[in-house]
C-alpha cells in the first residue's frame, strides 16, 4: 500500500466538481459538489444512529440498503435539510431526478447529503442552478477532487482528502476519499460526511460488510463535543475499472484492502479530531490489556468523550483521575489497581500511574509534554489482550463562542 497525492478523483472514472452556488452567504466558500462515476459503482454505507435523521440520509440508506448502486453524489453545505418535513424529502427526490437529467442516468442511484443548519428548507432555486452549473464543471484532475472536498466544508477549518494505491490480483488498485467534520462529533459517527472511491472489483455485499466493520474502530472512535449528528454519512463507491477479477473474503489480498481502508478511514478520524470546533490540540487514547474487544472500545471512547478529561487536556494537566473516572462510569469491570497510565507526545513519554496510583511524577515535566497539538494517553488494564484506540480534542473558550454564534 502506498499513499499517493489525491481525493475522489484519484481511482479510475470518477469525476467532481466543487463551486459556492449560494446556499451561504460566504461568496469565499464553497457549497456545493457533485461527484460522478463513468459506470454504475457498487454502493455501500453507514449512516446516524440519531432518532432524528435528515432526509437525505433517508434516501441514501434505501440506495445503499436496496439498489446497491451509485453513480452520482450531489452534496450541499449550509442547510441539513433535517426536521423539515415532506417537503424536505422531496426537496431530496428532486436533487436526484434533476441530478440524473443532466447526467443521463438513473435517479435511483443518485445519493444525495447535505450537512449545516437543521430545521431550515433548501433554498431549490439557488440549489437546482448548482446543479445545472456543477455537472457542467465535472472533470477527473485531483484539482477538481480538492474543490469538492472544499464544497462540503461548514466549520471544518481545512479540507480533507487521501488517497492509497494496492496491488490486488495483478491490477493497481486506488482509493481515493473525502470527508468532512468539525463539531456535533461523538462516536457512532457525528457531523460526519465521508465519501470513498475505488476502482476495485468487489462485490457490493462485500463492501458493505467490510465498511461496517472498519467504521467500528474508525468513525465510530471520535468525539468532540458529545452530540450525535441527524445527517452522518459514510459511502463507498467501487466501480470495478482496475480490472481485477472480483476480490472475495477468501483471498489473501482482501486483508490488504481492509488495511488500506483502514488507513483513510483513520486518517480522517484523526483530522476530524484534530480540526474540532476551537480546538487547539488532538488526543488519542490507546487502551490496551482487555479481554473484550469492545470493552477496550467503550472504555477508550468514554475517555475521548469526557469534557473533564477534554479540559484537562486544554490546560496541559496531567489529572489523571479524570482518566480513570471515565472508565470507571462504563460500568465495565476491571480491577483499577492494575491499571498503568502513560502520557507521550513529541516532547517525550512520561508513566503517571502505576499499579493504580500515582507515580510521584514531576509535574512540569507532565506539563511539558501534554503542551504539544497533539498528545496521546496510553491505559494497560493488564486484563488481556484486546486493545482500542480513539481520538478527541480539547474543549476550549473558543468551541463555545463557534457554536453560540453558529447561524449568525
Amino acid at each position: 500500500m502506498k499513499i499517493i497525492p489525491g481525493g475522489v478523483t484519484a481511482p479510475k472514472g470518477f469525476y467532481a466538481a466543487g463551486l459556492h452556488v449560494g446556499i451561504r452567504k460566504n461568496k469565499l466558500k464553497k457549497d456545493m459538489a457533485l461527484l460522478f462515476c463513468e459506470v454504475p459503482a457498487n454502493a455501500a454505507g453507514v449512516f446516524t444512529t440519531n432518532t432524528v435523521q435528515a432526509a437525505p440520509v433517508i434516501w441514501d440508506r434505501k440506495l445503499c440498503g436496496e439498489v446497491r448502486k451509485c453513480q452520482a453524489l450531489v452534496v450541499n453545505s449550509g442547510v441539513a435539510n433535517t426536521c423539515t418535513g415532506p417537503r424536505g424529502y422531496e426537496n431530496v427526490v428532486h436533487m436526484a431526478e434533476l441530478t440524473a437529467d443532466l447526467l443521463s442516468i438513473a435517479p435511483e442511484m443518485v445519493a444525495v447529503a447535505s450537512t449545516g443548519v437543521i430545521g431550515i428548507p433548501l433554498p431549490m432555486d439557488v440549489v437546482e442552478n448548482g446543479i445545472r452549473r456543477l455537472s457542467g464543471s465535472l472533470d477527473d484532475s485531483a484539482e477538481a477532487g480538492t474543490a469538492a472536498a472544499e464544497a462540503i466544508m461548514t466549520t471544518d477549518l481545512y479540507r480533507k482528502e487521501m488517497a492509497v494505491t494496492l496491488e490486488v490480483k495483478g491490477k493497481t488498485i486506488t482509493i481515493g476519499g473525502m470527508c468532512k467534520g468539525s463539531g456535533m462529533i461523538n462516536p457512532n459517527l457525528g457531523t460526519v460526511l465521508s465519501f470513498l472511491t475505488t476502482d476495485l472489483n468487489i462485490s457490493a455485499e462485500l463492501l458493505q460488510k467490510t465498511l461496517e466493520r472498519d467504521v467500528l474502530d474508525t468513525y465510530n472512535m471520535i468525539s468532540v463535543d458529545g452530540d450525535t449528528s441527524t445527517n452522518d454519512t459514510v459511502m463507498v463507491l467501487a466501480n470495478g475499472m482496475a480490472g481485477n477479477e472480483e476480490l472475495t473474503e477468501t483471498d489473501p489480498e482482501y486483508q490488504d484492502f481492509v488495511r488500506a481502508l483502514r488507513e483513510i478511514n483513520t486518517g480522517f478520524a484523526k483530522a476530524i479530531a484534530s480540526d474540532g470546533e476551537g480546538a487547539t490540540k488532538m488526543f488519542e487514547v490507546v487502551l490496551r490489556g482487555m479481554e473484550h474487544k469492545e470493552d477496550a472500545r467503550k472504555l477508550a471512547k468514554s475517555i475521548v468523550s469526557s469534557n473533564l478529561v477534554k479540559c484537562a487536556v486544554y490546560g496541559a494537566d496531567a489529572n489523571w483521575g479524570r482518566i480513570v473516572c471515565a472508565m470507571g462510569q462504563t460500568g465495565i469491570v476491571f480491577d483499577p489497581y492494575q491499571v498503568d497510565i502513560c502520557i507521550k507526545s513529541e516532547a517525550g513519554e512520561l508513566m503517571i500511574v502505576k499499579d493504580g496510583m500515582t507515580t510521584d511524577y514531576d509535574e512540569d515535566r507532565a506539563t511539558e509534554i501534554l503542551s504539544p497539538d497533539s498528545v496521546c494517553f496510553i491505559a494497560d488494564m493488564h486484563a488481556g489482550a484486546e486493545s482500542a484506540a480513539a481520538w478527541g480534542c480539547d474543549l476550549t473558550y473558543e468551541y463555545i463562542k463557534k457554536n453560540a454564534e453558529y447561524r449568525k
